[in-house]
């Protein structure tokens, strides 16, 4: 790896482009070791740009055929390749053509970056650099073009050829065999978001009328045989599209709106204007091979690839440091779809347990970054949870504070003004402000400063003047480059609730407090509320309105009061997810010391979770949620040093046990009354009904009887879906039995040609929580379906064991390390983007204890020593950092 490519690059150094391209004439014929791209680009140079400014062109694993300029072929003293570059030193003056011919090696290409072939299907991947290994380029967001894309292929293997935009023409090429398409996209867009596919595809189609009355035609291609699969992603496809103009007035703008399936890819899915391409994960759905989990994340990211056409393809980035403003935009808004079409309030308890889970490790470790990072090596590294998940918490703080119908207006604001163009997060912030005509320079601070906010509550009755003062103080810790911070505007949804559980009204200085929503914007603010007629108990950061961590002085007792008589239903979640931290935390801090998790704490634990349990008018996705206890991770978060995972996964199984036992017939009752004949669906309320069975379940088992055993291995016998299916595989797969190896042998023999339904196998046994884990995952890689070069298989073992297995990988030994050290370093060597990816389970490694640590260092130390990409040297040394 040559050191120009480690190279820092930093947004205070971002110039515009010297060059522009308008249009681009693509003709790519494809074959498998040879694909010959030919590219006649429209060139002029950019304001400002002086006559004779060298012309530099992104390349990489091509090999030049011949290049000309204006029709003449340039001689090779006239340009100069270097090693990422091409580049004419003098050229003309105006505008002018360029027509190049380059030839590339899809069969090779198994970084999965540019075009390469999957399972026989050419297909493209080209954020955020991946053009750049198709044809020479200006390969940056802000370079925007109109593209005209001829496909020549074999007829009989590639019968589809598909590309962005509207299909233009197609036909044969008489006596040679093959044929071509050729696709017009008339909006302007970056490289970034071309794409090509080309294969033997099977495909279903449908239309979508839009608001204003034009007919789209939808397609979704798949391989052969998985054209059953394909419903449900069409009609998320077609809820999506109707909600987008119902919530955003959004209307598609093409005439074709295509998704490709391929079962090779680096990520979930890619946006690519009118012709999205997706992990097969994330559009093949049946109620044999799919959980309802997958039904839920194929429904989601249908969505949110969709969405992108508007917040990322009409509008997208100036410059990579920018990324927030297309994903976390987007993810923002298949979050609030999510919760209109599906989840309701169990969303905001899903999308906090992801925050909590990836992205507050991420803001307290050594990979800590703003929302709009300041600098990067490697782009690849930066699709991370911080801008992402934490992306859109700033959307949805946005919203909450200038309120939905201000937020809206801000976005057609946003589109009017931004429409066609590379734009700033500034530009998405001023018109949120003149929308609403708020000051958001305050704001701002959240895109800039790394860091989770810390804010510290405490209430003060005074029963002389019937107040009630609460005191907030606010600090936005250290992270690595940002030691000073300066305080954050943060939208705090708060109430007061009675003794008598009823909520009390809210008044500051005679006004009603909207929504009990306070604006903290002080690092010490005190706000008090009048006419309280007794000492209320305070339920603080309600909705999860704010991306932070709040500690309180409410008692024991306080929190048990949350949880039976809380309105706010996250708050209510909340305050059992804060019990049980606080039992399962004191027990693995103390020397495991188990009284915390088997006494009589736990035993009230169980006695104020029954009510809600046994609540019928609550949704059972609701009830389901609050059957889950805290993870391991949120554990070793809450304990923050010496983290020891043995001694907490001893405390929560002992937790587990304890309320197991406590509410038997409870749980029993649950699982009694949710069962049912009726044939599958995927609606929220039968799914909803099969969450509460199956956590149910789960709880019910915790004790490691052979009867809870025995009822394991039943549900897994009747079941009649993937969803039963697999929750019985997982619980029997915590419980070394011979219960649980015919479970899997049988699982195995059933599915065995089926991929994807073969990846939760491999997943299960990853992520299972005992003491041969890492014997386990090491016999599997050698398992004859297993193999490094799918991401996603790589995922289901490896990643599984990494980032869902905390005791397995943070074994007191160190084998964990060393095993994902060696294996991360292995597919480094053809596919760092995953190699970088699986390395991000170190990032905690500093809050182990002692004798971990060590272990996690000489792991990452050896890593360090190796030959590296830029995607893992950056990982590596950043988590290092100056140990």
């Amino acid at each position: 790896m040559n050191d120009q490519s480690r190279t820092t690059k930093f947004l205070k150094d971002y110039a515009p482009p010297e060059y522009l391209i308008k249009d681009v004439a693509l003709d790519a014929s494809l074959a498998p070791k040879g694909a010959r791209v030919s590219s006649r680009i429209s060139i002029e140079p950019n304001a400002g740009t002086v006559a004779g400014t060298p012309l530099v062109l992104d390349g990489e694993a091509l090999t030049l055929e011949s290049i000309a300029l204006n029709g003449q072929e340039l001689e090779a003293g006239r340009y100069t390749l270097s090693p990422g570059k091409l580049t004419i030193a003098n050229p003309p003056v105006g505008s002018f053509t360029l027509d190049i011919v380059t030839r590339c090696n899809p069969e090779a290409n198994l970084e999965l970056s540019g075009l390469y072939l999957s399972s026989g299907t050419y297909c493209t991947q080209c954020e955020p650099e991946g053009f750049r290994r198709i044809t020479y380029f200006i390969d940056r967001p802000d370079v925007l073009a109109t593209y005209t894309v001829r496909l020549e292929a074999d007829r009989k293997s590639v019968p589809v050829l598909l590309s962005n935009g509207n299909p233009v023409d197609a036909g044969e090429i008489e006596g040679t065999g093959r044929h071509y398409a050729i696709w017009h996209d008339p909006h302007p867009k970056p490289s970034y978001l071309f794409a090509l596919v080309g294969g033997n595809l099977a495909s279903i189609h449908d239309t979508f009328t839009t608001a204003s009355g034009r007919e789209v035609a939808l397609g979704i291609y798949v391989e052969p045989g998985k054209e059953d699969r394909c419903d449900w992603a069409m009609e998320s496809l077609k809820r999506a599209m109707r909600w987008d103009e119902e919530r955003f007035g959004l209307e598609y703008d093409l005439d074709v709106f295509n998704i490709v399936a391929v079962s090779d890819f680096n990520m979930g899915a890619m946006e690519n204007k009118g012709l999205n391409i997706f992990n097969d994960k994330l559009v093949l759905a049946r109620p044999d091979t799919a959980s309802d989990a997958d039904y839920t994340s194929i429904e989601s990211v249908i969505a949110h690839e969709y969405f992108h056409n508007w917040t990322g393809n009409r509008v997208t980035c100036r410059d990579w440091f920018q990324l927030c403003l297309k994903e976390g935009l987007t993810v923002f808004r298949d979050q609030e779809f999510t919760d209109d079409v599906r989840m309701g309030p169990v969303m905001r308890i899903l999308t906090a347990r992801l925050l909590k889970a990836r992205q507050f490790p991420e803001d307290a470790g050594p990979l800590a970054h703003p929302v709009r990072p300041a600098s990067y090596i490697e782009i690849n590294n930066f699709y991370t949870a911080t801008v992402y998940e934490k992306g859109a918490e700033l959307c949805r703080m946005l919203q909450t504070l200038i309120g939905k119908d201000a937020f809206r207006q801000g976005i057609a604001l946003y589109f009017e003004r931004n429409d066609g163009t590379a734009a700033t997060v500034e530009d998405f912030v001023s018109a949120m402000a003149d929308a609403s005509g708020r000051d958001l320079t305050q704001f701002m601070r959240w895109y800039t400063q790394s860091g989770t906010p810390e804010i510290a509550c405490s209430l003060d009755y005074d029963p002389h003047a019937k107040t009630a003062r609460l005191k907030v103080n606010q600090v936005v810790p250290p992270t690595p480059g940002q030691s000073s911070k300066e305080p954050m505007h943060i939208p705090l949804k708060v109430g007061l609730i009675g003794a008598n559980g009823d909520e009390l009204p809210l008044k500051l200085n005679g006004e009603t407090v909207p929504g009990g929503l306070l604006e903290v914007t002080e690092r010490e603010q005190v706000f008090e509320f009048e006419d309280i007629p007794a000492p209320p108990t305070p339920s603080i950061l309600r909705d999860f309105s704010a991306p932070v961590r709040v500690t309180t002085s409410l008692k024991p007792e306080q929190i048990e009061f949350l949880m039976i008589h809380d309105a706010d239903p996250f708050n209510r979640w909340q305050a059992a997810q804060t019990y049980a931290t606080d039992l399962i935390a004191t027990a693995a801090r103390d020397g495991l010391d188990l009284g915390p998790v088997s006494g009589p704490q736990a035993a009230r634990l169980a006695q104020a979770l029954e009510p809600g349990l046994r609540d019928e008018t609550l949704a059972p996705t609701y009830r389901a949620e609050t059957l889950k206890l805290p993870s391991e991770s949120d554990i070793a978060r809450e304990l923050g040093r010496n983290v020891d995972t043995d001694a907490i996964l001893a405390a929560r199984d002992t937790l587990r046990k304890t309320l197991s036992e406590a509410m038997a017939d409870t749980l029993s009752a649950i699982y009694a009354a949710t069962a049912t004949d009726d044939a599958f669906s995927p609606d929220p309320d039968s799914a909803g009904r099969r969450a509460l069975r199956n956590a149910a379940l789960d709880l019910m088992t915790a004790t490691g009887t052979q009867e809870a055993i025995d009822r394991a291995l039943r549900h897994y016998r009747n079941a009649t879906n993937m969803t039963d299916s697999i929750m019985a595989l997982s619980v029997l797969s915590h419980i070394p039995s011979d219960e649980c190896d015919e479970a899997l042998d049988d699982f195995y023999t059933r599915w065995q040609g089926d991929a994807l339904v073969l990846d939760k196998w491999f997943a299960v046994q990853a992520r299972a929580g005992r003491p041969d884990s890492v014997a386990t995952v090491h016999r599997l890689l050698g398992h004859p379906k297993f193999s490094l070069k799918n991401p996603n298989r790589v995922r289901a073992l490896i990643g599984s064991f990494a980032m869902g297995n905390p005791s397995g990988f943070n074994r007191a030994d160190g084998a964990g390390y060393a095993f994902l050290a060696q294996q991360a370093l292995k597919i480094d060597g053809f596919n760092p983007h995953v190699a970088a990816r699986l390395l991000g389970a170190f990032e905690s490694w500093k809050t182990l204890e002692p004798g971990r640590q060590a272990h996690a260092k000489k792991a990452l130390q050896g890593l360090s020593s190796a030959e590296l990409s830029t995607d893992a040297y950056e990982i590596v040394t950043k988590t290092l950092g100056s140990a």
